[in-house]
């Protein structure tokens, strides 16, 4: 296999030049939203992933008389011992962190976080509605980081 001469590189950076000075600029909200993807681009490498373990949309025997009727839709997830509840409903969502510790919950969708609250001390948040498409949560507290696996809540 021979090297690649430097001449060739030269010619494909002359090449890519001439190509570049006919193009507008980037708009600005292409460029807020690459950045945002970036900053993105390690967090599942720091977070445990906690897996799915109930939907009572896909619930076969709704809990019945025990609870209520509504329009509310349970979620659980679960990292070891680490458990994140989740109910959504049409004004928004509420959770709890289990173990229980203060610290902050982040929500993202594909295009980056859409909202960040604060947990209490006894592992409570809530949040506004969240958009259509594909939601992850990302807990943090002083002594664990848990993201959830993708899921639509609406």
């Amino acid at each position: 296999m021979q090297p690649w001469p430097p001449a060739a590189d030269d010619a494909l950076l002359a090449e890519l030049r001439a190509a570049r000075q006919g193009c507008d600029p980037v708009p600005e909200e292409f460029l807020a939203a690459a950045r945002a993807a970036f900053g993105w681009r390690s967090v599942d490498a720091e977070l445990a992933l906690a897996e799915l373990t109930f939907d009572s949309a896909c619930d076969p025997e709704p809990a019945g008389l025990t609870r209520s009727t509504g329009s509310a839709r349970t979620l659980t997830f679960r990292a070891g011992a680490v458990v994140v509840e989740v109910e959504v409903t049409p004004s928004g969502v509420v959770g709890q962190l289990s173990p229980a510790r203060g610290g902050r919950v982040t929500a993202r969708t594909s295009a980056g976080p859409y909202e960040e609250v604060p947990v209490d001390a006894v592992g409570y948040f809530s949040m506004t509605a969240p958009p259509a498409g594909p939601v992850q949560l990302c807990a943090r507290t002083t002594e664990y980081a848990v993201a959830t696996a993708w899921v639509s809540l609406r």
